[in-house]
């Protein structure tokens, strides 16, 4: 008799979207710009266009490969539809002008990422005329407090880049429908592997796919992916018409391919993070690890909750000052000093004079970033090997 439960994560991972009427095991990658039309309809609107029955007629509207990967990822984030855009700020921004109009009141967690934060603040601020506001939103009460009836739009990250913060997205997402607000998650850093926000009641997910999606640090991307009928409409129109804002095939066919095996690498990083984690925990050189698998997180409940487990990335404060951090990361040969993450590679990377460095002193010491604060994302090597390298960093400070 067989079964109606539905496929593991895992088997949707590899098995969806590979359904061509060609046989082909691997989605092609489709090149065209643009497909023949059977005739001329005097009557055809481009709402008659239906991917899902094989019609495309213009690449910025639709693709083949890029069709195939969005479906890839609604099914994943457990979505109705997916967007794949030419990079995770690209995505965010199209997300914003979906739903929001100068003169709207924005909540924010005040810990997003830095090139997100500055795009709320110089773009949507300070060009666009919306009032923004960031808050702690590790306290739920914040977000309460400052979600009113003008509120159109609340944006959270979690968890957080660099410092792990958390944010409880069921509560939030009461909040937010209280208010009849749209509801926004960046959920890169968890991936729809440890975290699904929609599940959780947020109306729209964001990726940069660049991360953990893609997976192989060969590929730039963004991904939006919600149930809402309303926010879809507007999404693709702002991605296919009015930014023509997508991802191209090539990308989609390298981000199709990461996807397949997102649990398997997924359950390697979480492995070799958490045991880095207690490594650097219990190192003298090291005052203090952020990562909400230990124990000692203030938010570890939180994700044990709201998660299905703790990612591959965490960051750490060195003792000391910049001039260690520098010669920490200097000595290091396993791990590779560059920006982004979520690749196979283990990456380390300084945000004060990096990823965060355009924030400015005050800002990051208002956030908890300092000179020492190092952010690493945890590849899938031998864990012996990455905490051999630590401790030639470490060897390098007490020089």
């Amino acid at each position: 008799m067989r079964s109606e439960r539905p496929p593991h994560f895992d088997t949707v991972a590899v098995a969806h979207a590979e359904e061509s009427e060609s046989g082909d095991v691997v989605t092609p990658i489709h090149l065209a710009s643009t497909y023949e039309l059977p005739g001329i309809d005097p009557d055809m609107s481009l709402e008659d266009v239906d991917p899902d029955a094989g019609e495309f007629l213009y690449s910025r509207l639709s693709n083949p490969t890029r069709h195939d990967v969005e479906k890839q990822l609604a099914a994943l984030e457990g979505g109705e539809r997916g967007f794949a855009f030419a990079s995770g700020t690209a995505a965010i921004a199209t997300a914003v002008l979906s739903v929001v109009e100068p003169g709207d009141h924005v909540v924010a967690f005040d810990d997003l990422y830095a090139g997100t934060r500055r795009m709320f603040e110089e773009l949507f601020a300070g060009q666009l005329g919306v009032d923004v506001e960031f808050v702690d939103a590790t306290d739920t009460e914040n977000v309460a407090t400052a979600v009113g009836s003008e509120t159109t739009l609340v944006w959270m990250e979690t968890p957080t880049n660099p410092l792990m913060h958390l944010c409880d997205i069921g509560a939030i997402a009461e909040i937010a429908t209280e208010h009849d607000a749209v509801f926004g998650v960046d959920n890169t850093f968890a991936s729809p592997f440890f975290q699904r926000p929609l599940e959780l009641g947020a109306d729209v997910v964001a990726h940069s796919t660049t991360k953990f999606l893609n997976g192989h640090s060969d590929g730039v991307g963004g991904a939006l992916v919600t149930d809402d009928p309303e926010i879809a409409e507007a999404v693709e129109f702002r991605q296919q018409i009015a930014l023509g804002n997508m991802l191209a095939p090539f990308d989609s066919f390298l981000l199709s391919r990461g996807l397949k095996t997102l649990p398997v690498r997924m359950r390697q990083h979480e492995a070799n993070a958490s045991e880095l984690a207690a490594y650097l925990q219990d190192h003298d050189q090291v005052t203090a690890v952020h990562y909400p698998g230990l124990e000692s997180h203030p938010q570890h409940d939180l994700a044990s909750e709201q998660m299905q487990g703790y990612g591959g990335v965490l960051s750490f404060e060195l003792d000391g000052d910049l001039a260690d951090a520098k010669a920490f990361l200097e000595a290091l040969e396993t791990f590779t000093l560059a920006v982004s993450l979520g690749g196979v590679e283990s990456l380390v990377e300084l945000p004060a004079t990096m990823t965060h460095e355009p924030l400015g002193p005050a800002e990051r010491e208002a956030l908890g970033i300092t000179d020492t604060l190092i952010r690493v994302s945890v590849g899938i090597e031998a864990v012996e090997d990455l905490k051999a390298d630590f401790e030639r960093g470490f060897d390098a400070t007490d020089a």
